[in-house]
């Protein structure tokens, strides 16, 4: 089974997929500039506790397989992640200035997909079991 975290009063392993790119797709992410933001998107995890198991930073966009606390939530990672990286790599290489003259660095949103060691018919396979003969097919089981 694989790790779990273990919080206070709580017991999770939530893990998700996020990708997000640069603005218009430029292709800026490269040399000095990719190795850097590899470097600020690790130190922004290991600063908010959140577990990278992979991450890509390709020419023109970034994919993370994350695992993170229950009490963090995907878009205030995301935006931490997007704004102090935006930040930082525009002060260390004045070029990118050029081309993004409104300081917007990344591409407004991003896309996420949970990920996980168990599937959905899992879970309602599991669920299932719970069910008396006398409920109805209800998509929430009385037990």
């Amino acid at each position: 089974m694989s790790e779990q975290r273990v919080n206070g009063h709580t017991v999770s392993r939530l893990t998700v997929h996020i990708v997000w790119s640069t603005k218009y797709r430029y292709s800026v992410l490269e040399g000095d500039i990719q190795k850097k933001c590899r470097s600020i998107l690790i130190q922004i995890c290991d600063a908010e506790g959140i577990n990278i198991l992979k991450g890509v930073v390709s020419k023109d966009h970034v994919h993370m397989h994350i695992e993170y606390r229950p009490s963090q939530d995907i878009s205030s990672i995301v935006k931490k992640m997007k704004g102090r990286s935006s930040r930082r790599l525009q002060q260390e290489f004045p070029k990118l200035h050029k081309k993004y003259w409104g300081r917007h660095f990344w591409a407004i949103g991003f896309g996420c997909w949970s990920t996980g060691n168990i599937t959905d018919e899992m879970v309602n396979e599991y669920l299932e079991h719970h069910r008396k003969s006398n409920n109805d097919t209800d998509s929430f089981i009385l037990e």
